[in-house]
């Protein structure tokens, strides 16, 4: 991931957030195979496990599954299987890497950048959004066989399920909203029928980047534009997107000050 300094989101708790607040991300892996195509790109929901919640180092443990069809499933398994030499479970040799989006992103118009443009007119259009990338390495869970997979897919399924029925959709069966749906809802040999037909993979992620691009690099006045520009438009989106536009030049502004006092702080120190 590209990172100028003003977009990066380094905090590691505030990635670890966005992930679980946008669960769907896409997996990428670059496997050689003579079968199936070397570069595979798939999206599926995930669940983030993190052992201390308050730890600003820990990046974490992905976990999803795969339909066992998906060619994207099979050229893992092959991927395994070549190194292993068993049709067993295990981890893959290549790095692979998972790619968050964020609910908002938009083009912006040259026509909001009102400091700008009617000065110099050097402007041109951008496209805001919001992203993290995760990268590591993967286990896969293919052998039905096998207590372990079968082990790793019921938690899977059960951990995903609560997650996106409570906190996506808000079914907590409090103040009048509407109870969870729990995986034990469905009769028990379905759901072992459907493990079968999936398998899982589990990414100990050794890389997390995350990035904000939300017009920080722009002056103070174009900022505003961009604004009033995406709260003119009338459409839930622009209002969001003027809010993140708002939160993050007040984070670089903030930053930006701390940064000021900490310099003139060292300045009077040395004199």
């Amino acid at each position: 991931m590209y990172l100028r300094a003003i977009h990066a989101e380094p905090d590691i708790l505030a990635l670890r957030h966005f992930i679980r607040e946008n669960p769907l991300g896409i997996l990428v892996t670059a496997l050689p195979s003579t079968n199936y195509p070397t570069l595979q790109c798939t999206h599926i929901p995930w669940v983030l496990d993190v052992i201390d919640e308050d730890s600003k180092t820990e990046l974490g443990v992905l976990r999803g599954h795969l339909a066992k069809q998906n060619p994207h499933s099979k050229a893992m398994m092959e991927a395994v299987e070549r190194v292993s030499k068993t049709s067993s479970n295990g981890r893959l040799e290549e790095e692979v890497s998972v790619i968050f989006t964020g609910p908002i992103h938009s083009y912006v118009t040259p026509k909001f950048y009102v400091e700008t443009k009617p000065n110099t007119g050097k402007v041109v259009p951008t496209w805001n959004y919001s992203a993290v990338q995760a990268y590591g390495r993967a286990t896969i869970f293919f052998d039905s066989q096998s207590d372990a997979t079968g082990t790793f897919l019921g938690k899977q399924i059960m951990d995903l399920t609560n997650h996106a029925e409570r906190t996506i959709m808000n079914h907590t069966g409090i103040g009048g909203r509407p109870a969870p749906w729990e995986v034990t809802d469905a009769p028990s040999s379905y759901i072992d029928i459907l493990k079968k037909s999936i398998i899982g993979i589990e990414i100990t992620i050794d890389r997390l980047e995350g990035k904000y691009k939300m017009s920080q690099e722009m002056s103070l006045g174009d900022r505003e534009g961009v604004i009033e520009g995406f709260e003119s438009l009338g459409t839930d989106d622009g209002v969001l997107m003027a809010k993140t536009v708002q939160e993050r030049g007040a984070m670089k502004d903030a930053l930006r000050e701390r940064q000021q006092r900490e310099r003139q702080s060292n300045k009077q120190g040395d004199d």
